[in-house]
């Protein structure tokens, strides 16, 4: 038994000996992995007997295994097996220091192998991985490192010294919450936080030195906004574009929003220096302002003094309600339908065209998604209810809340 062993320990070393790569580690361009099954025992010398034996002759004299490892076109063989129930899989790892065409050419001869040792055999391959990009990303990373580690002692250059800065706030950035959001370093230690859309804003934001921030990212509501929202009072910081004015309602309908501050008409917050993102920052007005304006600070308009007349609504009944239902088809996107007390549409607009609406024909106000603004304008124009196929977060209001 000891001499069998010894055997097969000498077969392993020479089998080692000789296929030790001369690949240089920082020549290797891409790596093989294969998986094998086969219906019967073997050890790890029948797998490489496969590869090379089998693939012989296949692809010409320049494409054999033998030779591309003798050349240093092809690394150390690695495999890995497990023997159960008289069944054998394992993996095989390739690494390689031929181009994109070459490599795959060599994978897909892998997979003609039918037979290891005794034994049929299938082989698959499952990745050809780009082992560039994974230096690529740890130069990166290393070098962010590095940069933010450098003193700036002794520097002479005032250029120098300002982007070494920079880089290292940007540095700060982590990710925060379930969704992974961009945020500034130790928000939870923040009472008030600036809500940007997305990753880019907080970056430039944390550039210039602003770091209570968290950006919102993707087109889904993330919950953890709202979240924050509960303990903490929160800032919206949008574009100065239709978009920022679209995201600013939503947000609101979805999390408590104490202000909203707005960039520039036509200026995205990833492009503001740090002395515009201050200044508006320092414009930011409350929320309900905000909506009720369609865009940032409040412009100061005269206008006449108007006596609001009480107007008395009948109740709704069921059949009332069936109709409504019926009527919820003609809900488009985001827009508004106003229902008289006969339960006909007699508009069709936009949330913000809401002000132009007569009082008297405003019965219920149906819309997808209801939020706090379409209960306060149901409350200016004393509609007897809002009907919605979903609702976000709502005050509390003497309306009654129909789901369609």
């Amino acid at each position: 038994m000891f001499a069998g062993g010894g055997k097969i320990f000498l077969i392993v070393t020479k089998w080692r000996k000789k296929n030790m790569a001369k690949i240089s580690p920082t020549s290797i361009k891409y790596q093989i992995i294969a998986k094998f099954n086969a219906d019967g025992p073997f050890q790890k010398p029948d797998v490489i007997g496969a590869l090379f034996g089998q693939t012989e002759g296949l692809l010409g004299a320049d494409m054999e295994l033998r030779e591309l490892q003798k050349e240093g076109k092809i690394g150390r063989i690695e495999v890995d097996l497990t023997t159960e129930g008289g069944k054998t899989t394992g993996e095989i790892t390739i690494p390689t220091a031929l181009d994109k065409t070459e490599t795959t050419i060599i994978a897909a001869s892998l997979e003609t192998i039918d037979k290891i040792g005794p034994t049929d055999a299938t082989i698959k391959i499952t990745d050809i991985s780009d082992v560039r990009g994974g230096k690529r990303d740890y130069i990166m990373e290393r070098a962010k490192a590095l940069l933010a580690g450098i003193s700036n002692e002794g520097m002479d250059s005032t250029e120098m010294e300002s982007e070494l800065r920079e880089s290292t706030r940007i540095s700060k950035a982590v990710t925060y919450g379930p969704e992974g959001l961009a945020a500034g370093p130790n928000i939870d230690a923040e009472k008030e936080l600036i809500v940007c859309e997305g990753r880019a804003d907080v970056v430039n934001m944390l550039k210039h030195g602003i770091k209570n921030v968290i950006g919102m990212e993707g087109t889904k509501f993330p919950k953890t906004i709202a979240t924050l929202g509960e303990t903490k009072e929160l800032t919206l910081f949008v574009d100065g574009d239709r978009g920022g004015k679209l995201i600013a309602q939503n947000v609101c309908d979805n999390a408590k929003i104490v202000y909203i501050a707005s960039a520039p008409d036509g200026k995205e917050v990833e492009e503001l220096a740090g002395k515009e993102l201050l200044i508006c920052l320092r414009k930011k007005v409350p929320a309900a302002v905000f909506l009720k304006n369609g865009s940032g600070p409040v412009r100061t308009v005269a206008r006449r003094a108007e006596s609001v007349e009480e107007i008395v609504r009948r109740e709704l009944t069921d059949d009332d309600i069936s109709k409504l239902r019926k009527l919820s088809s003609e809900i488009k996107g985001k827009n508004v339908l106003v229902v008289n007390e006969d339960l006909e549409v007699v508009k069709n607009v936009s949330l913000l065209r809401l002000g132009s609406i007569g009082a008297k024909e405003a019965f219920v106000l149906m819309v997808s998604e209801a939020g706090g603004v379409v209960i306060q304008a149901a409350e200016r124009l004393q509609s007897k209810a809002v009907a919605a196929k979903s609702f976000g977060k709502v005050p509390e209001s003497n309306i009654k809340l129909i789901s369609l």
